[in-house]
Parts: C-alpha cells; sequence; structure tokens
C-alpha cells in the first residue's frame, strides 16, 4: 500500500512539473519561415526552447509550438 502511494503522489509531482514549465503558443503569418522566425523571437524573449507541433498553410501559415523552459 505503501509503495501505491508513492508512485501515485510521484506521479502527480512529474506531471504538475511537466505543466508548469510548458506553454503552448500560435502565431500565423504568410510564410512558413516568418511563422517559425516569430516562434522563435518569442522562446528567445522568454528564455525558452521550442518544439512545432502543427503547422496547416492556406492563405495564410497558422503554426503552433510548446515553449519549454
Amino acid at each position: 500500500m505503501k509503495n501505491i502511494k508513492t508512485f501515485v503522489a510521484v506521479t502527480a509531482l512529474s506531471l504538475m512539473s511537466m505543466g508548469a514549465f510548458a506553454q503552448s503558443i500560435s502565431v500565423t503569418s504568410s510564410t512558413l519561415d516568418s511563422a517559425e522566425a516569430k516562434i522563435s523571437a518569442m522562446a528567445e524573449k522568454q528564455g525558452s526552447h521550442y518544439t512545432i507541433t502543427s503547422a496547416r498553410v492556406g492563405d495564410r501559415v497558422h503554426m503552433t509550438a510548446n515553449l519549454d523552459k
């Protein structure tokens, strides 16, 4: 029983710490390069690294990313 409580506590703390540092952002631009440049600038301003999670191209580019510290 003690092992189960410990496992649940560690899992909860792990999930909380990941959520505390990740931030999702999205930008719209005319090209893929300029959309990524906007995300890169936002990440640099916050002192974060970024991972692009999606990009859609139509009349304009819509890109989302996660910022991680």
